[in-house]
């Protein structure tokens, strides 16, 4: 009888701080007034697919930003939002909440009630990273507007 995996995942954190430093530089590629309070920066990739990047707190040693994609046909999980905290002193940024999900932990025991996987906080930073990749390759349509 094969009894489930009980080891605890341990992150590895040298591998979270590439992925967090990474998207911190293409963040800054993208928001080049990440200071600016209440700073929204949208643009369009076709007619039915924008993206929006709201920054909604900064301060001397951080921004947070909420990145969001927004999609005229289609379900909500086809809409992700994600809240971002960039760190400037040490050139980070993390996802703080997904979809609505907020403080991630760094593993999580799988199975568990919600489903998340045990590299949850890993992965959804790695999203970032590719969502962020995206952004950059259509940032030539990037509008920045204040609210």
């Amino acid at each position: 009888m094969n009894l489930p995996n009980k080891t605890r995942y341990v992150p590895k954190l040298a591998n979270m701080h590439k992925v967090c430093e990474h998207n911190y530089a293409r963040l800054l590629s993208l928001l080049p007034d990440c200071d600016t309070e209440s700073l929204e920066y949208h643009f369009k990739v076709n007619g039915s697919l924008s993206y929006q990047m709201k920054i909604i707190d900064s301060s001397r040693y951080t921004s947070t930003i909420e990145m969001s994609q927004r999609c005229i046909d289609g379900p909500d999980f086809l809409k992700p939002v994600v809240v971002v905290r960039l760190y400037h002193d040490a050139q980070m940024a993390e996802v703080l909440t997904s979809q609505h999900i907020g403080a991630l932990k760094p593993s999580y025991e799988y199975p568990n009630n919600k489903m998340y996987q045990r590299n949850e906080k890993e992965m959804v930073n790695l999203f970032l990273g590719e969502w962020l990749v995206f952004c950059l390759k259509h940032s030539d349509l990037l509008q920045s507007t204040s609210v």
